[in-house]
């Protein structure tokens, strides 16, 4: 048979392909896998956030949830065309990728701060007599109008958040 024969043809491009398939699934992971942990790796708490790098990241996370399912189902449909093709060990690799690539879409439409810094929902106040904070406790203090708040340090340590109206006034107050 000469090489130029369709047989010999069919032959010499089926490993070309395999590796453009292989490419292509590669570069779906990348994207799906990068769309979570990019926007995670700069969005961290008590770190320094360039304006630039914090703008890329919520840039990220804005596209995250369709981009995520997109590169997602391309990762699927090339791991199905490359599975009745490669070994058992590649059969893991592709398995433990796609796991990793579910994460990434699955975690890319929830938002995992929340899970850190959960707000305080309905807060509480006592009268300051009616308090048993010690004298030396910390407090962050608002006051809008004739109405006075003070939420105490060691809560919002753990929370960082807090939702509450001071004088008909929403506000929102962090630490």
């Amino acid at each position: 048979m000469t090489s130029s024969s369709p047989s010999a043809i069919r032959f010499q491009t089926q490993p070309q392909a395999s590796r453009l398939v292989w490419t292509i699934f590669f570069l779906c992971a990348f994207a799906a896998i990068s769309l979570f942990f990019i926007p995670a790796f700069i969005i961290r708490p008590f770190r320094h956030q360039a304006p630039r790098a914090l703008l890329f990241a919520m840039a990220l996370r804005q596209h995250a949830p369709l981009g995520t399912l997109i590169a997602a189902l391309g990762c699927f449909v090339l791991a199905f065309a490359l599975w009745r093709i490669v070994r058992r060990w590649r059969k893991a690799f592709l398995v433990l990728t796609l796991l990793i690539v579910t994460f990434s879409a699955v975690m890319a439409r929830l938002n995992y701060f929340e899970w850190m810094f959960h707000p305080i929902a309905g807060p509480q106040f006592l009268a300051q007599s009616a308090s048993k904070l010690d004298p030396k406790e910390m407090i962050l203090a608002v006051r809008l109008g004739g109405d006075a708040r003070a939420y105490p340090i060691s809560q919002m340590a753990y929370h960082h958040v807090l939702n509450d109206v001071v004088a008909g006034v929403p506000i929102a107050v962090t630490y």
